[in-house]
């Protein structure tokens, strides 16, 4: 039953990531970095302390009683992963929602499930225990699906024209979409090390009080703050190079409308993490390695449902959606098998 719960909560997080980014569609008269970082506000600095102060019983005690290598590399972890973001952002905005997120994904799933293991030493022991050759099959057959996603979409791109791809995509281009969400995927796994890296100030507010089940919303102020200020500084540089500082107080665009939406795509998107941290819980030490992979499964499998209601893949052959298809069912497969592993 733990396990259940453990893979219902991360398809929650799934579906709140998935879907974060639909309410920027409808942000009208802004640049994309003005709603970028209207949308970080809410979510790296807002919502993570609201939810610390609503479910961690003292969070700045926590915080501020953790050793200062354990908040730097937290914090650390948090700017590289915010540059992670930043991209995965960018994979969003030239590859669509399906591809962007199964590219970047992709290899954020493989980095940030793998490592930690492999860091920790444990990887053998997964290797001679029925629950972890399991859950390590879980791992493969996601990351195979997470593969398959992928050719489909470059399936879609060859059997599309440039007018064609243009016409669902505003600003498609896949190679530097494929670039950027490389970069994104590899760099977006520092956000599990930057959980690891800032488990005593978890410990600190499980002592203080704090239902387990929380324990992550007391590191999230500190991990999302250095991904906040990667972004901040980033969408400020485009502020300036664009001239678009005037975007935030515009005559000429629904702002009421416009915050409304991009507040709306960053609480949405602090919930991925909310849901991932109670999933964790229910999976247990030794599995929480295989949580990361659920999550990116997960994302992938309510992202691609959205860009397909969305006609995304508008114009792809059969052959494209049986290959679209055949992925997703590896992925909910993958999940399967990861539970399985749990149970033994």
């Amino acid at each position: 039953m733990s396990a259940i719960l453990g893979v219902f909560f991360h398809a929650l997080g799934g579906y709140a990531s998935g879907t974060f980014y639909i309410p920027f569609r409808r942000v009208k008269g802004w640049s994309w970095e003005s709603a970028w970082i209207v949308g970080g506000v809410a979510s790296w600095i807002i919502v993570p302390w609201l939810m610390g102060w609503i479910t961690v019983s003292n969070p700045v005690a926590a915080i501020t009683g953790a050793d200062t290598a354990t908040l730097g590399w937290t914090f650390l972890f948090g700017l590289l992963w915010g540059i992670g973001g930043l991209t995965f952002g960018l994979s969003m905005r030239y590859l669509g929602i399906s591809l962007g997120m199964a590219v970047a994904l992709g290899y954020c799933s493989a980095f940030g499930t793998l490592i930690p293991p492999l860091y920790e030493g444990r990887f053998d022991e997964l290797l001679s225990t029925r629950s972890g050759l399991f859950t390590l099959a879980g791992v493969a057959v996601c990351l195979l699906g997470i593969a398959v996603c992928g050719r489909a979409g470059f399936m879609k791109e060859n059997e599309l024209d440039a007018d064609q791809q243009k016409a669902t995509i505003a600003e498609f281009n896949l190679r530097k979409g494929i670039a950027v969400a490389t970069v994104s995927g590899i760099l977006s796994a520092c956000f599990a090390f930057g959980l690891t890296a800032g488990k005593p100030i978890a410990d600190l507010a499980v002592s203080g009080g704090t239902n387990p089940l929380f324990q992550n919303n007391a590191i999230y102020p500190v991990l999302l703050l250095g991904g906040f200020t990667t972004n901040f500084i980033w969408c400020m540089i485009l502020n300036r190079r664009n001239r678009t500082f005037g975007d935030y107080a515009s005559a000429k665009a629904p702002l009421r409308s416009n915050y409304m939406w991009a507040i709306l795509a960053g609480t949405t998107w602090y919930f991925q993490f909310f849901f991932y941290g109670m999933g964790d819980t229910y999976l247990g030490d030794e599995f929480r390695f295989a949580g990361w992979t659920l999550h990116m499964a997960f994302i992938i499998t309510f992202s691609t449902l959205w860009g397909l209601a969305l006609h995304e893949w508008k114009g792809a052959s059969k052959a494209t959606y049986r290959v679209v298809y055949i992925g997703l069912g590896l992925i909910i497969f993958s999940t399967i098998l990861i539970g399985m592993g749990s149970q033994f």
